[in-house]
């Protein structure tokens, strides 16, 4: 059985990488996948989640062009399928997306398909800030609507407690930990915040150790 976490998040840029890198700290023994990456030239953010956790790094599909998925493919001659995205043979993984769960992949696919078809529950990473409200409760319903697991949120930014207590009241799922930027971002920086604030109950043990 394919054990882990597919971590997603409610935008681009809001810090699905750095989650994923602490989740790998977190969780001893771990491997990480980015099923499809692209901006590839710019950003690779499997070898940034090696540089930060140390842990091993499964390569999916790399894409030059910084745009969406199906349009990186297409102007490279390239198809995407989510059939074709196949997990690496490890015990567990944090599996990161590429943007949000409505990106789409092809013609006829979106990230939302990919994240059925490998039936890992589902972190959230959203925003403190003004507008997360929104965009995470729109998150949040995109995915019960399929049938996915919420694992629950990490929210990454300054800390405000009101917009934790809405996500967590209207979204009626947990915050598992509000994550500062950290500047500069430092493997052993991290790796304190880690073992101390994310998910400090442990809940997301079950589907990783």
């Amino acid at each position: 059985m394919f054990r882990g976490l597919f971590v997603t998040g409610t935008d681009t840029g809001v810090g699905k990488t750095v989650v994923s890198a602490a989740l790998a700290l977190r969780f001893q023994g771990v491997s990480y996948w980015k099923p499809v990456q692209t901006g590839i030239e710019q950003d690779d953010d499997a070898a940034e989640v090696h540089r930060l956790a140390g842990c091993p790094v499964a390569h999916g599909i790399g894409l030059p062009r910084p745009v969406s998925p199906h349009l990186a493919a297409r102007w490279s001659g390239v198809t995407i399928s989510v059939e074709d995205l196949r997990p690496p043979d490890v015990n567990a993984c944090i599996v990161e997306g590429a943007g949000g769960v409505l990106v789409p992949l092809n013609d006829s696919q979106l990230m939302a398909d990919l994240m059925y078809s490998l039936d890992l529950p589902v972190v959230v990473v959203a925003r403190t800030s003004l507008g997360t409200i929104n965009h995470t409760l729109l998150t949040l319903e995109a995915l019960r609507s399929r049938s996915l697991c919420v694992a629950g949120v990490v929210m990454v930014g300054e800390s405000n407690v009101d917009n934790r207590a809405a996500i967590e009241h209207y979204g009626q799922t947990r915050v598992l930990s509000e994550m500062p930027w950290f500047q500069p971002l430092e493997s052993a920086r991290l790796a304190a915040w880690a073992a101390e604030e994310l998910d400090p109950s442990g809940v997301l043990a079950e589907w990783l150790e």
